[in-house]
């Protein structure tokens, strides 16, 4: 099943996605939360409501007529993972490495499938970075087996992590040139596991520039997969429903090229992965 996050009187609301329709959750259930990622933490079924909801009548919307929101428009947690393809680490300089590069991203970075990314004023090194998406959907258990992680995962979405790399590079951590507003395009479905390959493995994920191809792989490439993942993270702390696990891109970001290749604006980016959907957003500079 796919769901979404749209907006409504400018609040986030929760819908399942049936062909080009939204079907709002909330409106034919009033006790399923109409926020993701507290219908999550509620420990509802969402797929059995959701089985439930496209059987019966009820409003039902366009997808093209809304506007989205960020699968999770407020994670809990969003966890990211650097260098998570070996052929990435190898074009930035460096080996595979032998445990995960990570950082956090705050919830002021997300934005929607549709909605621009941001060229801040401060700087015009502006890349892509095509990357998987998990979402949590159950709290996972400190130490938790990898024979048993992803029976904790609700689905899969697409992510762009966008990346201001002259301030990523100001400091030995990312984290500063990883959360401009702006940044972060999260959408615009979100797949339940049931749907894929164990672990989204064995997909193919592109990013596209104007159209053009910059990174293709496949998820199959990954360093550490999502069970591995998940494992490595139980050991420090509690993965709670709602929280989002940002896996790492493939080789060809615009940094790496010859020469450098910048976002800027009027340019749009895609990213698509495999059975998962196209996650697209137009590039904008920064008001002045």
């Amino acid at each position: 099943m796919k769901f979404t996050t749209y907006l409504r009187d400018g609040a986030p609301r929760l819908a399942l996605v049936e062909g080009d329709q939204l079907i709002d959750l909330n409106d034919i259930d009033s006790g399923i939360p109409a926020d993701l990622r507290q219908a999550l933490r509620s420990g509802i079924n969402l797929l059995a409501a959701a089985r439930a909801a496209a059987g019966r009548a009820g409003r039902r919307s366009s997808l093209s007529s809304v506007k989205l929101a960020p699968l999770v428009p407020e994670p809990g947690k969003t966890i990211c993972l650097g260098l998570n393809y070996f052929d990435h680490a190898k074009e930035g300089g460096r080996e595979k490495p032998d445990y995960p590069w990570l950082f956090f991203r705050g919830a002021s970075s997300l934005m929607a499938h549709g909605e621009p990314g941001v060229v801040p004023r401060v700087s015009s090194r502006f890349d892509y970075e095509a990357e998987l998406a998990v979402v949590i959907g159950r709290k996972v258990p400190r130490h938790v087996k990898e024979t048993e992680a992803l029976q904790y995962v609700f689905g899969y979405g697409c992510f762009n992590d966008m990346s201001v790399r002259d301030y990523q590079k100001r400091t030995p951590q990312w984290t500063i040139g990883k959360n401009f507003d702006g940044t972060g395009g999260f959408g615009p479905v979100l797949v339940t596991a049931d749907e894929l390959p164990s672990g989204a493995a064995g997909l193919r994920i592109q990013s596209r520039l104007n159209g053009q191809v910059m990174q293709d792989a496949n998820t199959a490439d990954m360093i550490f997969s999502v069970a591995e993942t998940i494992v490595l993270l139980s050991e420090v702390l509690t993965l709670e429903p709602g929280d989002v696990i940002v896996m790492g891109t493939p080789a060809g970001v615009g940094q790496a090229r010859t020469p450098p290749v910048w976002m800027k604006a009027g340019d749009t980016c895609e990213v698509e992965i495999e059975r998962i959907g196209t996650l697209v957003n137009p590039i904008v500079a920064e008001a002045t």
